[in-house]
């Protein structure tokens, strides 16, 4: 791997080793560009992912603080991750294409109190041939000539209740995840609980596959455990680079020709904010004051049925089963936008801990005594934008970086709480419909890793952080890659997108700065 000089400013640098940002950089470095990507994390090595969600929660978690208000319920008000990877180590590999009507959800649900909907600076035509690419790059099943994973029994209970109460759109889902080896990756086997990490690197992941081929080449450099806490510009305005702190807490200045964020929104917001200067005295790229607002981690609940056989729901893909026949937005149903059923596992002691909190005795213990029996699912349905659901910095708790602490607030629009409340009844029937002895609803889950809006693309500079390139309006030179560009957030999983604009952002930058 080759090493770069801190003041080689012909260097593209890219902020975080995610889906955006280790996808950037092993394009570019295909190109022959000569691309520094700092990560904050450290790599695991292969014999240290397990299938074992307690130890990798503690191995690829971004744990450091944050503050929650509203309905972001501290201490943990936002996940994410902190390792090479990023949180394509976490993901389940769900890859979803959003619809052609959410990418115009201002011209399809109106003008809705409240929120800040806009459509997106895109058409889906034009995103069409990237979301190609990257199934084809992340091998994701039901696309090409890729066939689909089997379904475990989890989804064997879902597709017969969904079958039962009327629905049709069921499947095993769309996964990046390898049935069968490709891309020098082996197939899948069935090891379950795919959000540890992937023991054996069937799931796509940018640790897996972009990080390394990156590393083949000549023009490509990882700095782990490298913490970016400036970005830094010149009397014209132009990003001239970036300042991080190494594994030592050194601080380090890297030159750069252009600075890629991909931090995940809330570490893409702080370091946005943290970069004041007299030009940008509200932080860099934040003329509009949108920097941290916006923001959005689609509305998640689930609903666990203690079945009258057993199920076993731990063994097999983490979301092998989807039943989309709600994904389209009808406002007879009493909400906008649309919810999709995913099949999920979880372990008895996140059942003990969010199932029924603060029970004990033999309520708790004779559902867990059922592990087996068992099934579950997650809900998964648009959350809108909202001026008020933002990311700002504390005004003076720091953490161990010596950087602000971020404050996550978000309130849940009545939009959401009348979608959650219809999908959890769907849910329901779909249990009951096969004897389920009892249904429980879980709204407390912990919140999902889909983070977007804070940094969103638009065509007005003065309600949007980005063009249509992820291209801050401020700063010619400067890029957002990741979630934090989604102007609406869609019910689908959001990471085959982030993918598919990464991309076609790679391009861009290749034609601009190669």
């Amino acid at each position: 791997m080759r090493q770069f000089d801190t003041r080689d400013a012909s260097v593209i640098v890219v902020i975080g080793s995610g889906a955006s940002g280790g996808v950037i950089s092993n394009e570019l470095a295909q190109r022959g560009m000569p691309v520094v990507c700092l990560e904050a994390g450290r790599r695991l090595e292969p014999g240290e992912i397990v299938t074992d969600e307690a130890k990798m929660f503690e191995r690829i978690t971004w744990q450091d603080r944050r503050l929650g208000e509203g309905d972001a319920v501290p201490p943990f008000p936002v996940w994410h991750c902190k390792t090479v990877g990023g949180t394509t180590m976490h993901w389940t590999g769900t890859s979803l294409r959003l619809q052609p009507h959410e990418l115009k959800a201002r011209s399809t649900y109106g003008d809705v109190d409240g929120t800040t909907i806009e459509d997106w600076p895109l058409r889906y035509d034009e995103l069409t041939p990237w979301y190609a690419l990257a199934e084809n790059r992340m091998g994701v099943t039901g696309t090409g000539d890729i066939g689909f994973l089997p379904g475990n029994n989890n989804y064997r209970v879902l597709e017969a209740g969904a079958r039962k109460i009327g629905y049709r759109q069921i499947s095993t889902n769309h996964v990046a995840i390898n049935p069968a080896p490709r891309d020098g990756r082996p197939g899948c086997q069935q090891l379950g609980f795919c959000t540890s990490g992937c023991a054996i690197g069937a799931k796509w992941s940018t640790y897996a596959s972009e990080i390394p081929k990156a590393e083949a080449t000549d023009s490509f450099e990882l700095r782990e455990q490298c913490m970016v806490t400036r970005i830094v510009h010149d009397d014209k305005g132009r990003a001239t680079g970036v300042e991080y702190l190494d594994r030592e807490g050194t601080s380090i200045f890297q030159a750069a020709k252009a600075v890629c964020v991909a931090g995940n929104a809330v570490e893409t917001t702080r370091l946005l904010l943290n970069s004041t200067s007299s030009r940008f005295p509200n932080g860099i790229a934040n003329s509009s004051d949108q920097v941290g607002r916006n923001y959005m981690h689609h509305v998640v609940a689930a609903a666990v049925g203690v079945m009258p056989g057993k199920v076993h729901l731990h063994r097999g893909t983490h979301q092998a089963g989807l039943v989309a026949d709600e994904a389209h937005s009808d406002p007879k149903r009493g909400f906008l936008g649309g919810v999709l059923f995913e099949t999920v596992p979880f372990t008895p002691e996140i059942f003990a801990r969010l199932l029924m909190p603060g029970v004990w005795g033999e309520r708790i213990t004779s559902v867990l005594e059922r592990y087996d029996s068992l099934a579950a699912m997650l809900i998964h349905g648009e959350d809108f934008p909202a001026a008020t659901n933002r990311i700002t910095l504390h005004a003076t708790l720091k953490d161990g970086y010596g950087l602000p602490v971020p404050v996550v607030r978000y309130d849940n629009h009545p939009n959401s709480v009348a979608l959650r409340s219809f999908a959890l009844q769907k849910a329901r029937a779909i249990y009951q419909s096969l004897g389920a002895i009892d249904v429980f609803d879980m709204i407390g889950v912990f919140p999902a890793t889909h983070n977007m809006g804070t940094a969103r693309m638009g065509r007005n500079p003065r309600t949007s952080v980005c063009n249509h390139w992820g291209q801050t309006h401020d700063i010619e030179n400067l890029y957002v890659c990741d979630g934090s560009l989604f102007p609406t957030a869609g019910c689908e999983n959001p990471t085959l997108t982030i993918v598919a604009l990464a991309l076609r952002q790679a391009e861009h930058l290749a034609r601009q700065f190669g």
